[in-house]
């Protein structure tokens, strides 16, 4: 049964919330629900099966989080004993940890009446989470695999027939990570009466597959809403830029403040991550990474940073394992964690751009970079650079957000381009992608010499950027670029595994019994780090464009240090004496006078 909604939005005093859930909602700031909120809520508060698909970014996490806090606080009423009654599985521990988190925040004006444990984005020690489950929790939140070892160990720390809520956050990328298998023997354990929501982005094969497994009579709520967020919202804008021109345009739009705010900069592949970072390093530009390959608890710790403020530009790598099935997909390092995803789910806070430093490899990766910012009702831009052979890729993402806004194609017919047919010989098909991209090429570079008017309709629209103005950037930006080497890169990733080795509790123990292996690992030979010149975190005058002078960088800086540097012997040792609390009472200029007129007279 599917359920369209194009009524008015309820407001969240409307919904039948308990006052301590609304002073919570107060405390966070937000002021009216979401469309996806003020739809769901009152179709779960029934008690309904839900199938809700929204878009990234839309508060699919309090959709589901308010009724549930709602649903326990009614049950306690007449609850003779405490026990676990309801279950969210996540495909990831970071999004474990999230909806751990909303869930605190929203029941946090209820004290300690609703009670939640996190067993898979909090620690990996069995013997904790046991200790965890042990104190019966109303909500526990794991994924698959965490929560089924502990109801198969046989030790009756938990009980799952007491469940009343079952819910699946991100259900189309749970079985996409290997969980089809853990799903199925999971659901054999549950009572057989509950309430189900699956949670999801896109409707997938696999969600159908899902609902028919643990969905009775379900509600498919379908809102009409497009994937991504309007474009008075969200701009998309795009820079033609090969290989080595990315460099130098990064570090010009960093270092001149043409970009501002929290920024995602995404990248193709892991060490890519490592070789930005590295490059914005020597810059002055502090960054962190993210990616799959790193222990769960710094990236979760990564995340933690990024959202505190205490890094305003994170490197992530989107490794392209989401979109095909567990079991058609073969991992790309044996060393990533199938439990991690950076362009899916994890909630960025306050994300003001998204840069897009490698073009996505398809239009559902960009759709997903896209949506970790401008969520919510926050304002948010994207911002791609596009090489050549990137060119075919963006103009189907155009077209894709043509469809999606319905927009009609509103370029000239000299600038339409059409892509080769499929019944096309292969020498045809050659000769029609060169002449592809060519015309792409004599798009972008007429784009750039349309009036504002003809150019107004464009979806990602052509960032006003000249490649002359920053060509004062381009020699040492490429210097850095070239000094991030792959010995660079392998060097920081064997830094921070020693760092991260160090630093975990389960070697503990063994290092304690293998101390001259803790010896040898800390005194191994220092990894190289690139050099990092200091003159290259400040840009000077002269390279500056000219209409930027005013704008991008303060006044210039004044010649106080020089005077300093220029202080006499005498006056410094004065300073040190008059600093030593030791010696106030010499801090005397009557006495300080008068003592070179008894030695001269000697």
């Amino acid at each position: 049964m599917a359920h369209h909604e194009t009524q008015e939005k309820l407001q969240f005093h409307e919904l039948e919330l308990d006052q301590r859930i609304l002073k919570a909602i107060a405390q966070l700031g937000w002021v009216q629900p979401t469309l996806i909120q003020s739809t769901a809520i009152p179709l779960l508060l029934d008690g309904n099966d839900v199938v809700v698909r929204a878009r990234t970014g839309s508060g699919k996490t309090a959709a589901y989080a308010l009724p549930l806090i709602q649903k326990i606080l009614n049950s306690k009423l007449n609850a003779s004993e405490q026990c676990v009654s309801a279950l969210v599985l996540a495909p990831t521990k970071e999004l474990c940890r999230q909806s751990r988190l909303v869930v605190e925040q929203l029941a946090e004006s209820c004290g300690k009446v609703i009670r939640v444990a996190d067993i898979a984005g909090s620690s990996n020690d069995m013997a904790t989470q046991r200790h965890a489950l042990a104190e019966r929790p109303d909500i526990v939140v794991a994924t698959p695999s965490k929560i089924l070892a502990h109801v198969e160990a046989g030790t009756g720390i938990v009980d799952l027939q007491q469940i009343e809520t079952l819910v699946v956050d991100e259900a189309d990328m749970i079985f996409a990570f290997g969980y089809e298998k853990d799903f199925k023997r999971l659901m054999k354990h549950l009572p057989p009466i509950y309430q189900a929501i699956l949670v999801s982005a896109t409707i997938t094969d696999d969600v159908v597959r899902m609902k028919g497994l643990c969905l009775k009579n379900a509600i498919t709520l379908k809102l009409e809403e497009p994937e991504l967020v309007s474009l008075e919202q969200l701009t998309h804008q795009r820079i033609l830029a090969e290989e080595n021109d990315k460099p130098a345009i990064l570090c010009a739009l960093l270092k001149l403040t043409l970009i501002q705010g929290k920024s995602i900069i995404f990248v193709n592949t892991v060490d890519r991550c490592y070789k930005v970072r590295l490059f914005l390093e020597q810059f002055g530009i502090r960054s962190c990474v993210l990616n799959s390959e790193l222990p769960a608890n710094m990236r979760i710790h990564t995340i933690s940073q990024f959202n505190r403020g205490t890094y305003d530009i994170i490197i992530a790598s989107d490794e392209h394992i989401l979109e095909k099935p567990a079991g058609k997909t073969q991992r790309k390092s044996q060393h990533s964690d199938h439990e991690s995803s950076t362009s899916r789910g994890i909630d960025f806070q306050g994300v003001n751009n998204v840069i897009n430093f490698d073009f996505p490899r398809d239009v559902t990766s960009y759709i997903h970079r896209a949506g970790r910012t401008a969520r919510g009702n926050n304002k948010g831009s994207v911002l791609s650079f596009v090489s050549v052979k990137e060119l075919p890729i963006n103009l189907a993402v155009e077209e894709k957000l043509r469809s999606t806004f319905g927009r009609e194609t509103l370029h000239k017919k000299d600038n339409a381009v059409t892509l080769p047919s499929s019944s096309s010989s292969d020498d045809n098909k050659k000769a029609d992608n060169s002449k592809t991209v060519e015309q792409l090429k004599r798009s972008f570079a007429n784009s750039l010499e349309r009036p504002q008017e003809d150019i107004v309709d464009d979806i990602i629209k052509i960032y006003q950027f000249k490649m002359e103005e920053v060509e004062a950037f381009r020699y040492r930006a490429q210097d850095c670029w070239r000094a991030a080497t792959r010995v660079a890169v392998h060097d920081t990733r064997i830094r921070e595994i020693k760092t991260e080795i160090l630093n975990c509790e389960k070697l503990k123990g063994f290092f304690e019994e293998n101390k001259r292996d803790l010896q040898a690992l800390r005194h191994d030979k220092p990894s190289r780090t690139i050099k990092v010149h200091s003159h290259l975190a400040h840009v000077p005058e002269y390279i500056l464009p000219k209409a930027l002078k005013r704008v991008a960088i303060g006044p210039p800086p004044t010649h106080t240090a020089y005077k300093q540097a220029r202080t006499t012997g005498a006056k410094a040792a004065f300073q040190r004496q008059s600093n030593d609390p030791l010696m106030v009472s010499e801090v005397d200029y009557g006495k300080r006078r008068g003592r070179p007129k008894s030695k001269r007279a000697k």
